[in-house]
């Protein structure tokens, strides 16, 4: 394929960067900077996508994403990979193995839970016939890309995913045994949306939690510890409230926490933003925290109604529920 070609693929399948806008999305403005962080997030999102379509193959989309910078950004622009990667394998034609070609690269390995998500974005964008397969994905972390097809819901499709908490009874992917725990993990991608939704405000994005039933709530505070997290935009004062009016769910708060610790330091990037919000919500440091999150990874299947994915979960939040950071 000649570079004029996969230029023009570029133009044709990357999105208006004016999408992320919140004046397009409709999003809460908080301040100045809140608002230049988000839409600079999802830009960055749109270069790692932008990169990934246009490079003649996956291991050409590295050199040009690594230049990214600030470099905590980067993270964002490789989940936009794993979604550009994951539209190129669900295109008609050329090669479809882009997302498994690059998890096998040293940049798929750090940001693979990135990439996940990334392909999970595809997913709400694709025909059903071409989602992945999900017994090609890792067993324990395929429902990240469920978390990332309910994000995009959630960013693009707000009215119906936050306005009427619209959810599929019989979402279809990835079925089998642990069918039923879609939704949930779509809820965990629908609470990370509502950190940008509520546009880092933490009452109003508490708020916007308050209009789901409450058996949803716990999954949403999820997402939303791991986008404060990961994403940051808040100070201490905000963290706090975010853990005050999370309440009972406060170990699902922790648990997403602090499975952004374990993204940032696998991937070798911890702003300090990321630092503060595993104080404030699991009483530890990042370090801490991810090391938590690889030790009580499970090794693959379990047996139980639950996925491993939600054992881990369970861990996790098990383990951080009573948190010993700065709350007062």
């Amino acid at each position: 394929m000649t570079s004029s070609w996969r230029a023009l693929r570029r133009r044709l399948l990357t999105p208006d960067v004016a999408e992320t806008s919140l004046d397009k999305r409709g999003f809460h403005k908080k301040s100045p900077a809140a608002q230049e962080r988000l839409e600079t997030v999802g830009k960055t999102f749109l270069i790692g996508y932008a990169h990934a379509v246009e490079a003649r193959t996956p291991a050409d989309a590295e050199a040009p994403i690594e230049q990214v910078t600030p470099d905590w950004l980067r993270g964002f622009a490789y989940e936009g990979a794993g979604m550009g990667l994951a539209m190129l394998d669900g295109l008609p034609f050329g090669r479809s193995d882009n997302v498994r070609t690059f998890l096998a690269l040293p940049a798929g390995q750090r940001y693979q839970y990135l990439a996940y998500v990334g392909v999970g974005w595809a997913m709400a964008r694709l025909p059903r016939w071409r989602w992945p397969k999900p017994e090609s994905l890792d067993p324990v972390l395929a429902p990240l890309v469920l978390d990332g097809y309910g994000f995009h819901q959630a960013y693009f499709k707000t009215a119906r995913y936050v306005g009427e908490r619209y959810q599929d009874p019989r979402f279809p992917w990835p079925g089998g045994p642990h069918g039923s725990y879609a939704n949930r993990a779509i809820d965990q991608g629908i609470g990370r949306a509502l950190w940008f939704i509520g546009g880092t405000d933490p009452d109003r994005v508490a708020d916007l939690v308050e209009t789901y039933p409450e058996k949803r709530r716990a999954d949403l505070y999820a997402g939303i510890g791991l986008a404060a997290t990961y994403a940051g935009g808040v100070e201490v004062a905000e963290l706090k409230t975010v853990w005050r009016r999370a309440g009972d769910h406060r170990g699902s708060l922790a648990q997403g926490a602090a499975f952004a610790a374990n993204a940032r330091v696998r991937a070798g990037i911890v702003p300090p933003h990321a630092d503060l919000a595993t104080q404030v919500f699991c009483g530890t440091t990042v370090a801490a925290a991810a090391e938590a999150a690889d030790e009580l990874r499970p090794a693959g299947h379990v047996d139980g109604d639950v996925p491993a994915y939600e054992v881990w979960r369970q861990r996790l939040a098990s383990e951080f529920a009573s948190p010993g950071g700065v709350h007062t």
